[in-house]
């Protein structure tokens, strides 16, 4: 990777792995797109920055040869719960989005990544350990939509010999972007309740139990991922990843390790538990530690802990 875009560059992913790039590749040479959110100046001033409507082919391929881009990270999307709000939308974004990247990908011969999600896995899938080859039978637009950007992605490294690689993403917690419209934005709410209020409303069951992960291993795998020789993947799209396997409740009982007086009640949002509920409790990831070396370095504690520090310092400040 010598020249990089950022896709959705201002959003919960890409808002910290656009300046850790920038960090290893230098300022310079990687371009940040984004559209619709007001990105931070900090972020704006640490290098490219360009608005761009991913479903505009003809502007993409513009910026990719303008700035002699080889590699895009393609992050630009609906999340769950918001797709579910606006299906006909996340299909034109999430997977016209994705068409336009690739067909530039192989006009420009650029690499892709590419994040899918626990979303692509449905009720007819093992819950437990969930396999990285495994039935995909998703039952909302944002799954369909992830499940079918696995398979077009495979297709065009297969077809057209693109160099895609991608990762299946538990729910993700940062305390840089808030929370964008996904159905495990409770762990991010949760520490803002924590911190502000000292008490939370969930709108998941108390042992509603998924795959959780740090910002920063999430932006670590990312990068390790397309980093690695090409000749060690067997898999190259869509490896199960994960941290930690959590409940709501084992989360707030950890924040009061920290802050006792927390309390958590529960109010349940049936669309997101819906969601939830098709989900897997616990993803197998061996196939990423065998292929690429992954390992997450945050577990329940530290994340907590960290996460408890970090987010104080920032609230104080603004």
């Amino acid at each position: 990777m010598k020249r990089i875009l950022v896709t959705g560059a201002t959003g919960q992913i890409g808002s910290e792995l656009t300046l850790s790039l920038r960090l290893k590749y230098g300022s310079e040479n990687v371009i940040a797109a984004g559209h619709s959110r007001q990105p931070d100046p900090v972020f704006v001033n640490s290098g490219p920055f360009i608005s761009l409507d991913i479903r505009d082919q003809t502007a993409l391929i513009n910026v990719v040869n303008d700035h002699q881009v080889d590699t895009i990270f393609h992050l630009a999307s609906l999340l769950s719960a918001v797709a579910e709000q606006a299906p006909q939308k996340a299909w034109d974004i999430n997977m016209n989005g994705l068409f336009n990247v690739l067909e530039t990908a192989r006009l420009m011969r650029c690499a892709v990544f590419f994040p899918s999600s626990i979303g692509a896995f449905g009720p007819l899938t093992p819950s437990i350990n969930t396999p990285q080859d495994t039935i995909q039978r998703p039952n909302t637009m944002y799954g369909v939509t992830k499940v079918s950007g696995e398979l077009l992605c495979d297709y065009y490294q297969q077809r057209f010999a693109i160099d895609t690689r991608g990762l299946r993403y538990p729910g993700l917690i940062s305390y840089k972007t808030a929370a964008g419209g996904g159905t495990t934005d409770y762990a991010v709410e949760i520490f803002y309740a924590a911190i502000q209020k000292q008490s939370y409303q969930c709108f998941l069951r108390a042992d509603t139990q998924l795959d959780m992960m740090y910002m920063p291993d999430a932006v670590n795998a990312a990068i390790t991922l397309m980093q690695t020789n090409k000749e060690q993947l067997v898999h190259h799209n869509a490896f199960n990843v994960t941290a930690m396997s959590i409940t709501p409740e084992q989360l707030a009982d950890e924040i009061r390790k920290h802050i006792p007086a927390f309390c958590i009640n529960y109010k349940i949002d049936p669309v997101r538990q819906a969601i939830a509920d098709s989900w897997p409790q616990h993803m197998d990831d061996s196939c990423a530690v065998t292929e690429w070396d992954w390992q997450a370095e945050f577990c329940l504690s530290t994340m907590v802990e960290d996460m408890l520090e970090k987010l104080a310092n920032k609230l104080s400040t603004e």
